[in-house]
């Protein structure tokens, strides 16, 4: 929780930004370049030198998203390319530009995704997360449920409402956290199930949309008891443009979808497929938050780092794919290191309160919620899949190859 009456705190930070960044970087710009291989080279210099890796490395040049990547054999660089501008930390733990609060991209979600994807790597990797209720938890709410009359006075069903959310909550314990496809302890992990755990308050009502929206709860006209909700996040993977060439590659659309599933809970609290009926306020709410994503990820920026951290694994399985390593001769000394680029630094999450909430709506309703997040960058590259270019790619690749700078890592 941040408090800031008037936006004081805020503003001071973005003064002191301004001040404190090199003027050329803090610039907004439609489209900046940063290449990857130069990028590398600085890192291994400035490690060699034993300097830390400076601010602007980190945030990888105000980059916002990675609109484009692009290979350059004649000139041996390996571009990514994307709305930029200068940053400031919003106080939340987040560093976002200063005029549209749109997070930064991180060197070490860089790192972390070209890891999963390196050079001589054969595996597809599945990255995500899930945040699920125990099986005893689970057993507890079955038994909690029982209890509940059957018949609430009108007057009482408030008060009723309240202890039985605390009573689910309760019975339910802490959920399981489970990071696959990336170590748990980076920042990258930590993004996933941070916008998985929110998106999840938001549907059942424990968080406030951040835009005006369906929800799960507005949705519901009532559930039967021992119903479990099954929200997950993946890519919408038809967001790839490739150049005839196969030289450069463009992310089109929003990236990511929200997906659901209901589940019925067992008696020894194991989750079944069997007798789960669709769920139309669950279908409501995933199409709206689907629909909403570009809203929403421009309040909340846990959101598009999400859809950032997807962008980067999308980016990295393209380089691997079309051996950019091989054509440009790079290495990736130093992204590819966690000595040099540190990643994994935070602490391992294991459990999470789990998200449940209780409401009077004709009958009674009962919604724990469980998830996660599914990515299979791979699945976006696809020949089906992608999408074939409408000449614009190859040009913008012939114009950056007759406008490098000389010894700059990135540029407008």
């Amino acid at each position: 929780e941040v408090r800031d009456p008037g936006g004081r705190l805020l503003a001071a930070r973005i003064a002191a930004a301004r001040r404190e960044l090199p003027a050329d970087v803090a610039a907004p710009a439609k489209l900046r370049f940063v290449s990857l291989n130069r990028l590398d080279a600085a890192i291994t210099k400035q490690v060699a030198a034993g300097k830390p890796i400076n601010d602007v490395m980190q945030n990888l040049a105000g980059l916002q998203r990675v609109q484009f990547v692009i290979c350059l054999p004649e000139s041996r660089d390996v571009l990514i390319a994307g709305p930029a501008e200068g940053w400031v930390d919003n106080g939340g733990g987040q560093t976002v530009g200063i005029t549209t609060g749109r997070p930064t991209l991180q060197l070490d979600d860089l790192a972390v995704a070209l890891r999963m994807f390196a050079p001589a790597r054969a595996d597809k990797p599945f990255v995500g997360c899930t945040i699920d209720p125990r099986p005893e938890g689970l057993q507890k709410l079955v038994e909690v449920q029982r209890q509940v009359p059957r018949v609430v006075p009108n007057n009482a069903r408030g008060l009723v409402a309240v202890q039985l959310a605390t009573a689910m909550r309760e019975a339910l314990g802490m959920a399981n956290v489970r990071v696959f496809g990336v170590p748990a302890n980076t920042h990258f992990a930590k993004v996933l199930i941070e916008a998985d755990y929110r998106m999840k308050l938001i549907g059942i009502g424990l968080e406030k949309p951040p835009v005006k929206m369906v929800t799960f709860i507005s949705a519901i006209g009532g559930a039967a008891d021992g119903a479990l909700q099954r929200w997950w996040f993946t890519p919408n993977y038809e967001c790839v443009r490739v150049s005839d060439d196969r030289l450069t590659m463009e992310l089109v659309g929003q990236g990511v979808q929200l997906q659901s599933e209901d589940k019925v809970i067992g008696p020894d609290g194991r989750l079944l497929n069997e007798g789960a009926r669709p769920n139309k306020a669950s279908e409501l709410f995933v199409k709206s938050f689907t629909a909403k994503y570009e809203e929403i990820a421009a309040r909340e920026p846990v959101f598009a780092q999400m859809r950032n951290c997807i962008d980067l694994l999308v980016a990295a399985a393209f380089i691997q794919r079309e051996d950019f390593y091989g054509r440009t001769g790079w290495k990736a000394t130093a992204l590819l290191s966690e000595k040099a680029v540190p990643t994994q630094t935070l602490h391992t999450p294991k459990q999470a309160p789990c998200a449940a909430n209780s409401l009077w709506k004709g009958n009674r309703l009962f919604t724990p919620a469980g998830g996660g997040v599914s990515i299979l960058p791979h699945e976006a590259l696809t020949p089906q899949r992608m999408l074939k270019d409408d000449g614009s790619l190859a040009k913008l690749r012939r114009q950056v190859d007759d406008d490098l700078p000389p010894d700059a890592w990135w540029w407008d």
